[in-house]
């Protein structure tokens, strides 16, 4: 009945691209299950603890969420992995076209000499193209399935390369050099930045941790 539910629901590719993003284990139904069970579970439990409606809801909403918000967290730590890995994938890409290598060993090579997520995505690009798919549309796919804006400069590049001609090699090394660079600016702002966000940080919370306290402390001056 859920399967059924799920297959016509809009949000579900959104829902389930988001699961192969984060590298879950476990499919999409467990999480959506697991989302009203958490949410009431935490409302409960809330409105035994203390009478203020509204801090119920508002636990029973956060922990609704979580699941949610745990996938956003794997995804993000997962795609900013890959980012860090692409240098060294479009080196090793660059370096195979160099010696003669044609492009989807080049391709092979860094898929496994990397882990994941880089080689594993990779991998299933290369497995793909085995299968039957076209080099573009393979590489369509991959940029499909990962959320990295460095990524789409390769995929772009290497499609135009194969309509138009040109030295891919050079080409893919010097994207590689200019994310380098970019990560270098990046280091260099969040450095100067530090501060600002964590002020950021502390006085998004501090509200939440008053709310908290308040339950506690004088719960009838939240009734008002």
């Amino acid at each position: 009945f859920l399967n059924t539910i799920l297959q016509r629901s809009p949000i579900t590719a959104g829902l389930d691209l988001l699961v192969k993003q984060a590298n879950a284990k476990l499919p999409l139904g467990f999480f959506i299950l697991l989302t009203p069970v958490l949410g009431l579970t935490a409302y409960v439990i809330g409105s035994r603890v203390t009478n203020v409606f509204f801090f119920s809801v508002l636990v029973g909403v956060l922990f609704g969420l979580a699941p949610y918000a745990y996938l956003r967290m794997k995804k993000k730590k997962r795609m900013e992995k890959f980012e860090r890995q692409i240098p060294d994938g479009l080196d090793l890409i660059g370096r195979a076209l160099r010696a003669g290598h044609a492009f989807t060993s080049g391709m092979k090579l860094a898929a496994d000499e990397l882990g994941d997520p880089f080689g594993a995505e990779f991998q299933e690009t290369i497995d793909e193209i085995n299968f039957g798919v076209s080099v573009s549309d393979a590489l369509r796919n991959l940029v499909k399935r990962v959320d990295c804006p460095d990524l789409k400069f390769f995929v772009i590049a290497a499609n135009i390369q194969r309509e138009t001609g040109g030295n891919l090699a050079e080409i893919v090394e010097n994207i590689s050099r200019i994310i380098r660079e970019r990560f270098k600016l990046l280091g260099k702002i969040r450095i100067l930045s530090a501060e600002a966000r964590t002020s950021a940080t502390i006085m998004s919370i501090l509200p939440f941790l008053v709310l908290f306290a308040l339950s506690f402390i004088n719960p009838d001056y939240l009734r008002i």
